[in-house]
């Protein structure tokens, strides 16, 4: 993640460009979030008619439980969900960033050459996969929250790790898309190194928590996850043009003994030149 942020911040031009699709997210989700937040109550009241004729204080310990949960798991969803709806609408200037970090490390994969429509279709399927399969660790998750203790303390701390993961999948998939890497495959590929996915997604789950530091931090993370993808799946080196071989490599040799030729004389008039 740090390697990530260090890029963009020696390339500032590349740190507002990358910015733009974030704050165009951000206001969106701060709506959306903000409206829970007002009817969480509602919500919780509606979800637990179980709880209607129930006394003081347990009626309101299970309330205030589920919505303390309620607005846990939409912060953790929106973290989630935050990044694939930013790089959707941000396709272009992501993809063009990502391509950035990769020739300043020496080489950049040829994309697909697909259109910029069917890209954008692309991405959108390959985040509905991986958001469902977020999103039935997160049921899981939820209903295990309402454990004693457990629920508490345990279970949030993997909910961050699980939440790091997906994260690291889904800013992976820009650079991995590139290389043709279908969204199962990722997913095996980042889930053989684990320790590392989410060693790198959970520290910006955190960090998504806190308001506008996800729009800042978004083109680092980008860049980030490039280089984390150039570490798990390596694209072909491209040879350089001046480390090919020449068409015929005795040529010059054999023409060396031209350059003793005396004056007035043609090159085809010695023998040595006639390869």
């Amino acid at each position: 993640m740090g390697k990530g942020q260090r890029w963009v911040a020696q390339h500032g031009r590349w740190w507002g460009f990358g910015m733009i699709p974030a704050l165009i997210a951000l206001v969106l989700y701060a709506g959306v979030l903000t409206a829970l937040a007002i009817w969480s109550g509602d919500i919780a009241a509606w979800a637990t008619p179980f709880a209607d004729d129930w006394g003081s204080p347990w009626q309101g310990l299970l309330r205030g439980v589920f919505v303390a949960l309620l607005i846990a798991g939409g912060l953790l969803l929106s973290v989630l969900t935050f990044t694939a709806v930013t790089l959707l609408i941000g396709d272009p200037f992501y993809e063009s960033l990502s391509e950035k970090v990769e020739e300043s490390e020496g080489h950049c994969p040829p994309g697909p050459g697909l259109p910029l429509w069917q890209e954008i279709l692309i991405a959108l399927r390959d985040s509905v996969h991986v958001l469902l399969r977020a999103a039935g660790f997160g049921i899981l998750l939820f209903a295990l929250g309402f454990v004693p203790v457990i629920g508490q303390t345990v279970i949030p701390a993997i909910g961050f790790c699980v939440s790091g993961f997906f994260l690291a999948v889904e800013l992976t998939s820009v650079a991995l898309q590139r290389r043709g890497i279908p969204v199962r495959e990722r997913l095996r590929l980042l889930r053989g190194r684990t320790a590392l996915a989410v060693g790198f997604g959970t520290p910006l789950v955190l960090l998504f928590l806190v308001p506008f530091v996800a729009v800042v931090l978004m083109p680092g993370a980008v860049a980030g996850a490039t280089l984390l993808v150039r570490d798990l799946a390596p694209a072909e080196q491209a040879p350089p043009d001046h480390d090919r071989p020449a068409p015929n490599a005795s040529a010059p040799n054999a023409s060396a003994p031209n350059q003793s030729t005396p004056k007035g004389s043609t090159p085809d008039g010695g023998g040595a030149a006639r390869v």
